[in-house]
C-alpha cells in the first residue's frame, strides 16, 4: 500500500513539475521549445490555429511551428536563421539534373505553370529555360521573391515569371488554371497529404504535380535519425503510405525516384559554410546549434532518410 502511494506521489510530483515548467516557460522564464515539438506532434493543425489565436500571422505561425519553436525566443531565433539563408541560394534539397529529371517525365509540353515555395527560384528559372510557358511563382518571403524578380528583369522573363507573394494553404487563383503545379521541398509546411487534396482542384483536366517529399528509406532506421525527424517532421513517412495517399487523392503515378545525394550537397555544403562563418559571433544562437545538428545527422544518416520526386497526373 505505501509504494502504491509512493509511486502516486511521484507521478502527481512529476505532473506538478511539468506543469510549472510551462507556467514558467509561458512567462518567458524557461523554453517552451519541448511543449511545441510535442503538441506539433499530438495536434499539428491544433498546435497552428491554437498559434494564430497568440496573434502570430499565418506566415510568423508556420516559422515558429517548424522553425523556432519556441514564442520567447522567436524574433531572435529568425534572425539568426535568416541571416544564414540570406546568403544562400537553395533552401531546401535539390538539383538542376533532379529537377530536369522530373521534368522530362511529363507527356506534355506545359503552357501555364504554377511553382509553389518557389524560394528563390531555382527551379522556377530551369522551368523557364526549359519550357515556353508562363510560370508563377509563389512564396511567403519577401525577399526570395525580389531575388526572382531581379532575375526575369536582367533575363528579359517578366512576360513570362510572375511572382506571387501568398500562403500555399490560401492560393489566391481560380480552378481549372495550370496545366502543372511543381512544389520541390516545401509540402511538408502544410502537410503532404492536405497538399495533394488542395492543389487539385487548381488543375486542369489531366494536369500535372510534381511534388517531392522526405521519406523513410529504410524500415529500420537508427535510433538518432529517428528522433531527430520525429520533432523536425512528426508525419514522416515511408513510400508505401505515400503512394497510398497519392491514389486516394486522385492521381496517377507516372514516375517516382530519390533525389540524388549531389542534391543534399547542393543545399548542405554552402549553408554548413555559411554557419562556420557565423559561428564566431553568434555562438550561443539556438538556430545555428539546430542547423549544424540537421547537417550532421544528414552526414551520418543520408541512405536511411530521402527526398522522393514524385511525378503525377490528375485522374
Amino acid at each position: 500500500m505505501l509504494n502504491k502511494k509512493l509511486l502516486r506521489l511521484d507521478q502527481e510530483l512529476q505532473q506538478k513539475q511539468q506543469a510549472r515548467s510551462l507556467l514558467a516557460a509561458m512567462l518567458g522564464k524557461g523554453s517552451l521549445r519541448d511543449w511545441h515539438q510535442l503538441l506539433n506532434t499530438l495536434a499539428p493543425e491544433a498546435h497552428l490555429n491554437w498559434l494564430k489565436h497568440q496573434g502570430f500571422n499565418e506566415k510568423q505561425a508556420l516559422n515558429l511551428k517548424w522553425l523556432s519553436k519556441d514564442m520567447n525566443q522567436h524574433e531572435q531565433y529568425m534572425a539568426d536563421f535568416m541571416a544564414v539563408f540570406s546568403a544562400v541560394e537553395r533552401w531546401g534539397p535539390g538539383s538542376d539534373q533532379d529537377t530536369l529529371k522530373a521534368l522530362g517525365s511529363l507527356q506534355i509540353h506545359p503552357q501555364h505553370i504554377l511553382d509553389i515555395g518557389c524560394g528563390k527560384g531555382f527551379a522556377t528559372r530551369l522551368l523557364a529555360q526549359h519550357t515556353q510557358a508562363d510560370i508563377v511563382a509563389v512564396d511567403n518571403e519577401p525577399a526570395a521573391l525580389s531575388e526572382l524578380q531581379h532575375y526575369a528583369e536582367t533575363h528579359n522573363l517578366t512576360n513570362r515569371i510572375k511572382t506571387v507573394s501568398a500562403s500555399m494553404t490560401e492560393l489566391p487563383f481560380a480552378s481549372n488554371t495550370f496545366d502543372l503545379i511543381w512544389c520541390e521541398a516545401s509540402a511538408y509546411i502544410m502537410g503532404f497529404e492536405q497538399a495533394l487534396q488542395q492543389w487539385r482542384p487548381l488543375l486542369k483536366d489531366n494536369g500535372y504535380l510534381v511534388i517531392s517529399d522526405l521519406l523513410w528509406l529504410t524500415r529500420q532506421p537508427s535510433a538518432e535519425a529517428t528522433n531527430f525527424w520525429l520533432a523536425e517532421y512528426p508525419d514522416m513517412q515511408d513510400l508505401d503510405e505515400r503512394l497510398s495517399q497519392i491514389e486516394s487523392a486522385g492521381y496517377v503515378r507516372l514516375d517516382h525516384f530519390t533525389l540524388s545525394e549531389q542534391a543534399w550537397r547542393d543545399y548542405y555544403v554552402p549553408v554548413k559554410a555559411r554557419v562556420a562563418e557565423l559561428k564566431p559571433e553568434m555562438s550561443n544562437s539556438v538556430a545555428l546549434a539546430d542547423i549544424e545538428r540537421e547537417i550532421a545527422i544528414f552526414e551520418q544518416h543520408l541512405g536511411e532518410f530521402g527526398y522522393q520526386m514524385f511525378v503525377l497526373q490528375a485522374k
